[in-house]
């Protein structure tokens, strides 16, 4: 290429670098108003019928993203497998949680064969080939932190962890030795955790976990937590729900609450920040599982976790 050409292609290139060089004013840019997250909920009925596919819970267009998300760090979605039917999840995803909502059937990955049934959680490292057969009509509850290796540009290098399998009686049971202890106490739950993550004590390096019960008659008092909570309802009878709101009242109660109902195999976003209490009005008790991005905001140390007394 002769040399002038070279020197115009050279020329083309620095302007355009230029031209990226962009700046703001401090005042105006330091806290830019970013994309509001809303309550927003997820009913069962998308699960309930219809054929083989994921369902995802996708924010993307609110939050301004060119990819899916749920919130920004996470994706949520629901899966529905047919009975005898087979469907891959592929995403991008350093760390996958499965809830499996009814049904049952296996999960063929690298790592081997996984058996599942309803009430069993399982999580999964970057396995972009997992294939999951049900037996019967099935619905899980998936997970995953896509969004934010999307932002970054990034994809996983290795694993983080090997998978694990948390059953429905292993859940049970410890959910049961810890309403004997916690008795009395705003919160009557067990964290999820992995031996691989011992500082966060976390699900995953970016996902936490709580497996927690509201007893009949029972509120929860106002707690509000820097990371986002994507919350499935397990169980729950009629008269149960979350308030949210960003204020408190001087009694301590939520001020001008966004009611969000617990309907089994339901979801609903609570947003960072807000305040949320739990009511149970029926005679029933119930069991939500929120899934957090807490893992990563605990490692930043910005999680500001805090209640009412």
């Amino acid at each position: 290429m002769q040399p002038q050409k070279v020197e115009q292609i050279q020329q083309v290139a620095q302007q355009k670098w230029e031209r990226q060089a962009e700046v703001k004013e401090y005042m105006s840019a330091v806290n830019p108003p970013m994309p509001k997250i809303d309550v927003v909920p997820y009913p069962s009925s998308l699960h309930e019928q219809g054929e083989t596919r994921v369902i995802p819970f996708d924010q993307s267009e609110k939050l301004q993203t060119s990819y899916p998300v749920t919130t920004p760090n996470l994706l949520a979605n629901f899966i529905k497998i047919c009975p005898g039917d087979t469907i891959k999840t592929d995403a991008v995803a350093s760390s996958n949680l499965f809830y499996v909502i009814r049904g049952k059937g296996r999960t063929q990955m690298k790592h081997g064969t996984m058996e599942w049934k309803e009430g069993d959680l399982f999580t999964l490292p970057a396995v972009p080939d997992a294939l999951h057969s049900a037996d019967e009509d099935t619905a899980i509850y998936w997970v995953n932190d896509a969004p934010v290796l999307s932002y970054l540009g990034v994809k996983p290098t290795h694993d983080r962890f090997e998978p694990v399998l948390y059953t429905r009686e292993h859940l049970t049971k410890e959910l049961e030795n810890v309403r004997k202890i916690a008795e009395g106490k705003n919160r009557t739950g067990i964290l999820l955790s992995n031996p691989n993550f011992p500082l966060t004590m976390t699900l995953t390096h970016t996902l936490w976990a709580l497996y927690n019960v509201l007893p009949a008659g029972i509120v929860q008092k106002p707690h509000r937590h820097n990371s986002i909570a994507l919350d499935f309802v397990v169980s729950a009878g009629p008269n149960t729900y979350t308030a949210i709101g960003k204020e408190l009242n001087p009694d301590g109660t939520i001020k001008d609450p966004i009611k969000a109902m617990w309907t089994p195999g339901s979801a609903f976003i609570t947003p960072p920040g807000w305040w949320h209490s739990h009511h149970n009005e029926s005679g029933e008790d119930a069991i939500v599982l929120p899934i957090q991005d807490a893992g990563l905001i605990m490692n930043m140390q910005l999680l500001d976790f805090q209640h009412v007394k």
